[in-house]
């Protein structure tokens, strides 16, 4: 069947059946993301965007995709803030990428490597370690502080309908419904002065639409995935998905769809939490000593 807009070979097929050529995918794409930063009010013309590349599909995408909003609508400013969270033949590989495309877009970029911030990395902390659970608390940790310091007040990642799917099924499957009370389009329950606002303006495309993208601009991407990740209960829960999402299409959209009517009554259950600053570090911190600081001292 050709493209529903014109005669031209599809490279898509969305989930209503209809078929998308190139062109007609990529405006699809990008008009999207513009109704979900638009519906949930992810950003204003006045802030100042930190982006969270790491260098892969997802965070590349994102920043190309602000990149054009930024130049259309005048936004702002627009940065991109890069993790090197010191795990050897994977970051050094795709922080290489990451150099080029901003270079290439003309966008500041800011690194903050584990090894000088921490004095460690997840190489060694993997010894003592989940060494999932180190890097996305430590990953967390950086990318607000890093934003805070280049004066950003929003903080964009690249976290798709996949991501939020596999969260959303992960926090229920451990009981986690204060962590689900974070989700979102745009996350976090608590404000501090010290938080620097997230939003994830690809959290409707699905990560084939987001690889599809990546692929058709060309973006300076290698694909390559974390040596921690082969086996994470993330990676479990996401081939369970992508096996109901093969028999049942339209499965993790309407887990998404379920849990956002349902998200509000979570977080005014989990609202009334107190937040404090770390007496160790000084950053929030529902804890008198935050997560990283915790993790720091094993």
């Amino acid at each position: 069947m050709p493209c529903k807009n014109c005669s031209l070979k599809p490279v898509y097929t969305a989930l209503n059946n209809e078929s998308l050529c190139s062109s007609h995918f990529l405006k699809y794409f990008e008009r999207k993301v513009c109704k979900t930063i638009a519906q949930h009010k992810l950003i204003d013309r006045k802030d100042k965007i930190a982006v969270a590349l790491s260098g892969g599909k997802d965070s590349s995408t994102l920043l190309y995709v602000l990149n054009k909003f930024h130049q259309k609508y005048r936004l702002n400013e627009l940065h991109a803030i890069l993790i090197n969270e010191g795990i050897e033949g994977y970051r050094n590989i795709t922080e290489k990428d990451a150099k080029k495309f901003c270079r290439e877009l003309g966008i500041p970029l800011k690194i903050v490597d584990f090894r000088k911030e921490f004095k460690t990395s997840i190489d060694k902390l993997k010894k003592k370690m989940n060494p999932c659970s180190a890097c996305g608390v430590l990953r967390r940790y950086s990318l607000n502080k890093a934003a805070r310091d280049i004066g950003a007040t929003k903080l964009a990642t690249g976290h798709n309908l996949d991501d939020e799917a596999q969260s959303i099924l992960m926090n229920s499957i451990k009981g986690n419904l204060e962590f689900s009370a974070k989700l979102g389009p745009k996350t976090g329950v608590l404000m501090h002065e010290k938080f620097v606002p997230r939003v994830k303006p690809l959290y409707f495309m699905l990560e084939k639409e987001v690889l599809i993208y990546s692929k058709l601009r060309k973006l300076p991407v290698t694909f390559i995935e974390c040596p921690n990740a082969g086996g994470s209960f993330r990676n479990e829960v996401g081939r369970m998905l992508n096996e109901l999402e093969s028999k049942y299409p339209g499965t993790k959209q309407s887990i998404v769809n379920s849990f956002l009517g349902m998200l509000p009554l979570l977080r005014e259950k989990f609202q009334k939490e107190r937040i404090r600053t770390c007496r160790e570090c000084g950053e929030p911190s529902v804890r008198e000593v935050c997560r990283a600081c915790q993790i720091l001292k094993i």
